[in-house]
């Protein structure tokens, strides 16, 4: 089966349970979602240092994205839990000479207590334009669940 025909039931699927679950996603959701927009791990990844990466997204405390433009990011998975990463300001990563490496560079959290270094264990291209179609096709499913929801039900009915 190809990936891209796995797509649709997983929006599906994220969706219905984004309107279960209210107007956000968790943390667990929002990992899916990236991983669903991901593609096949890869080795390693350029890090632009004219630009260095402009945006990153803590996925929980075991995942983040990492941005370079608005379509081209990368999903990185670590090893290990890195709670230190879900309050840090920013963040650095490890790299030789420009290129970040799977399982050799780490993800260096920037938090005001101790410096924590958390390991890379597998980096996956993301599609950033499927990902924001998704994501709106996500909000407009969530508003069209809460217009068709009654406006009060515990009002008394004349």
């Amino acid at each position: 089966m190809k990936p891209h025909a796995l797509i649709a039931p997983m929006l599906a699927a994220a969706a219905l349970a984004a309107c279960s679950h209210g107007p956000t996603l968790t943390t667990q959701e929002r990992l899916e979602l990236y991983r669903a927009h991901a593609g096949a791990p890869v080795m390693s990844f350029r890090l632009d240092r004219m630009t260095g990466m402009q945006q990153w997204t803590p996925l929980g405390d075991q995942a983040l994205a990492v941005w370079s433009s608005a379509n081209r990011g990368h999903l990185l998975e670590l090893r290990n839990r890195c709670p230190s990463m879900l309050s840090a300001g920013g963040i650095s990563i490890t790299n030789s000479l420009g290129n970040v490496n799977a399982r050799m560079d780490s993800v260096v959290p920037r938090t005001a207590g101790m410096r924590t270094s958390c390991r890379i264990d597998s980096i996956r291209p993301i599609d950033g334009s499927a990902l924001r179609d998704a994501k709106r096709e996500l909000r407009d499913a969530q508003i069209v669940d809460r217009s068709t929801a009654p406006a009060d039900e515990g009002a008394p009915q004349p």
